[in-house]
């Protein structure tokens, strides 16, 4: 079981910046392939950036690839999510997510193919 713990949201105007993170329990978390998703009120969950237990492959959804950098430090049991240019666009719950791959580097995009889900921070990009 992995217990997952985002912080990081909150109120920034267009063009700031936030870093996200998401802290994970268990000792096993460093196999996990993480991603970060969001949801903006009345649209679905959406793919944001994904990240392999090593680090090592890495994806972004279109919309934020050049303005994101997704990383982790499994020493640290955390998953990072820089976001640059902020958009009112962005504004949504940001979501981790996490799953076992057993030490193979792949990534996943879609929310189907995660197990564990953190409980959310707001990210809110005021114009």
């Amino acid at each position: 079981q992995v217990q997952l713990v985002e912080s990081g949201g909150g109120l920034v105007q267009a063009g700031g910046s936030l870093r996200l993170s998401c802290v994970g329990s268990g000792r096993t978390f460093s196999s996990y392939a993480m991603g970060w998703f969001r949801q903006a009120p009345g649209k679905e969950r959406e793919f944001v950036a994904a990240i392999s237990w090593s680090g090592g492959n890495k994806n972004y959804v279109d919309s934020v690839r050049g303005r994101a950098t997704i990383s982790r430090d499994n020493a640290k049991n955390t998953v990072y999510l820089q976001m640059n240019s902020l958009k009112v666009e962005d504004t949504a719950v940001y979501y981790c997510a996490a799953r076992s791959t057993y030490y193979a580097d792949t990534i996943f995009a879609l929310k189907d193919e995660y197990v564990y889900w953190g409980q959310g921070t707001q990210v809110t990009v005021s114009s």
